[in-house]
């Protein structure tokens, strides 16, 4: 039985559907490829769809079987392990939900990341003390102190994405009701908004604001983000996170919803020009 694990890497999902590829071209069905590893039908497919880490021995007699050249089963098995090798998230694995594992892989892999927040400044662009105080006011409030801190230290990590050379895009429209909700101090509100305007100067953010004066807007329902990716494996993938887990959504019409909702409120929230002048003036006001 391959081992199983608490949530896949991108690198899995990927060699999946690869591997899912070359058996479909091979002319297999599961329960051949099971054959071929003595195992039930089942464990193919869940190596496949990644609910499961994949064994090297397994992926290597797989490839064999679907006639893959020596030299690109070499490579494939590289692939494999790299794939294997825990992400650097895996360092906060205590406090990590499996949930939520699979988010910061999709993130750090993504080549867009489009997201609406209704609530709160995106985690991705929140000032460590910003996010102390919404993380202590959450869900996470009845959390031992030092649990809370390694939250805000993962969180922080993760911004890292937006610095690195060819990190994602990052295009988020916020509702107005984020500036208006206080978060701890005036002077961390003012070091928020500051952030927010660092952020929206970079080139490869693009920053909006949902003001009240729009009126009603077709994202009211609840926060979600989108991922894009430049691997031809992996389709769009929306990520929705409720009180205590979140659900992963990569069925195209789902997914063409919500990519249809972001476009609309893109077209109808203020421009990321007015927007700068939007936080600045929320700024002065603080």
């Amino acid at each position: 039985m391959s081992e199983p694990r608490s949530a896949p890497t991108v690198g899995q999902v990927v060699l999946g559907k690869r591997l899912q590829d070359l058996r479909e071209r091979a002319g297999l069905k599961r329960d051949q490829a099971a054959r071929v590893l003595r195992v039930a039908p089942a464990t193919v497919r869940r190596m496949e769809t990644a609910e499961v880490a994949l064994k090297v021995p397994y992926v290597r007699m797989l490839l064999e079987a679907y006639g893959v050249a020596g030299c690109e089963v070499d490579a494939f098995i590289e692939l494999t392990e790299e794939a294997n090798r825990p992400g650097w998230w895996r360092r906060f694995h205590d406090i990590l939900p499996d949930w939520f594992s699979l988010h910061v892989s999709l993130e750090g892999a993504a080549s867009l990341i489009r997201a609406y927040e209704p609530h709160f400044v995106p985690g991705l662009l929140q000032t460590e003390d910003y996010a102390r105080e919404v993380l202590r006011s959450g869900a996470l409030g009845q959390s031992r102190p030092d649990d809370l801190e390694r939250h805000v230290a993962l969180r922080m990590e993760r911004q890292n994405l937006l610095s690195r050379p060819g990190g994602p895009r990052l295009w988020v429209v916020m509702d107005e009701t984020i500036l208006h909700r206080r978060v701890g101090s005036p002077g961390l509100m003012r070091a928020q908004m500051d952030r927010l305007l660092e952020a929206a100067s970079m080139p490869q953010v693009t920053l909006q604001v949902a003001e009240f004066a729009s009126g009603h807007h077709p994202g009211t329902y609840g926060p979600f983000v989108l991922f894009r990716f430049a691997l031809p494996e992996l389709p769009d993938m929306v990520y929705a996170e409720y009180l205590t887990g979140a659900v992963h959504l990569d069925e195209r019409r789902e997914v063409a919803s919500h990519l249809e909702v972001l476009d609309r409120m893109a077209a109808q929230a203020a421009t990321a020009q007015r927007t700068r002048d939007i936080l600045r003036e929320f700024r002065r006001e603080i």
